[in-house]
């Protein structure tokens, strides 16, 4: 299977990055293209074989899958300059959440679906969210849901809950990083530790808290009533948290759900459904 990727940005070079990494596809299985040459030269020096396309009509004629990784708005556009050459046997997988498997069938013959990777998906793990076009065929869904799930697990949601399974998948390892940074930001300020160590140890932590939860030795109930012994020390900082956290999540949902909101009038505008 010959995969296209349109788009070396983060999310185009973790896929290309994994699928090699895994074995899934070797270089000489990957024709990439980008609006700056030169970052798709940088994957073609690094990963020998791999085809490196000027322009977007050859790139998808000389594939047989090809991955969407360009912003939300872009796609409309490339979809409707390039449709003459999605051809019925080929496949069209799009990673962006605001634009709909609907939408992307509205402008291409062929078998089409979305796939929501997440940063996760570079060391192997973690999961990626498929939904797939009314026209996409068995084979197709088949071979996609095998090539992601050498480098993740998928999973196949609603268009009802796209955002929020997004959020939680794509967008969770950054609002957790965020928070493991603020967590180690106060203990070097309450305390004599120093970033470095701090960083160090909690790092290997969230490592084993991900372990204990793969292995699933506890559920996130029993693993906190584990820890956290009443009258403790970590109940202490239970309540401390509870104090403080309030509505924080609930926040985060409706920002992310607003914003998504707004992307999803600008892309129905554009495919006019």
């Amino acid at each position: 299977m010959k995969a296209g990727i349109v788009g070396t940005g983060n999310m185009g070079g973790i896929l290309l990055e994994a699928f090699i990494e895994s074995g899934a596809l070797s270089p000489s299985d990957l024709n990439v293209i980008n609006r700056t040459k030169e970052k798709a030269e940088h994957f073609r020096k690094k990963h020998a074989g791999l085809t490196v396309y000027d322009d977007l009509a050859s790139l998808i004629k000389d594939s047989d899958v090809v991955f969407i990784c360009v912003k939300p708005l872009d796609i409309y556009e490339l979809l409707e300059h390039s449709q003459s050459y999605f051809t019925k046997e080929k496949c069209i997988v799009s990673i962006t959440s605001p634009v709909s498997v609907q939408q992307v069938e509205s402008l291409a013959g062929c078998s089409c679906m979305r796939v929501i990777p997440s940063i996760t998906n570079r060391a192997l793990s973690g999961v990626s969210l498929f939904s797939f076009g009314s026209r996409c065929t068995k084979e197709w869904q088949d071979a996609i849901w095998k090539l992601m799930g050498s480098i993740s697990t998928p999973v196949t949601i609603g268009e009802d809950i796209t955002r929020v399974s997004s959020d939680i998948v794509s967008c969770g390892p950054a609002f957790f990083t965020y928070l493991t940074r603020k967590f180690i930001e106060g203990a070097t300020s309450e305390t004599e530790i120093d970033e470095r160590t701090a960083t160090i140890l909690a790092s290997e932590m969230l490592i084993g808290l991900g372990e204990l939860l793969k292995k699933e030795i506890y559920s996130l109930e029993a693993l906190q009533e584990k820890v956290c012994v009443k009258g403790g020390i970590t109940g202490e900082g239970i309540s401390a948290m509870e104090a403080e956290i309030g509505e924080l999540f609930h926040g985060l949902f409706r920002a992310t759900h607003k914003k998504f909101d707004e992307d999803l009038r600008e892309t129905r505008h554009q495919f006019g459904l």
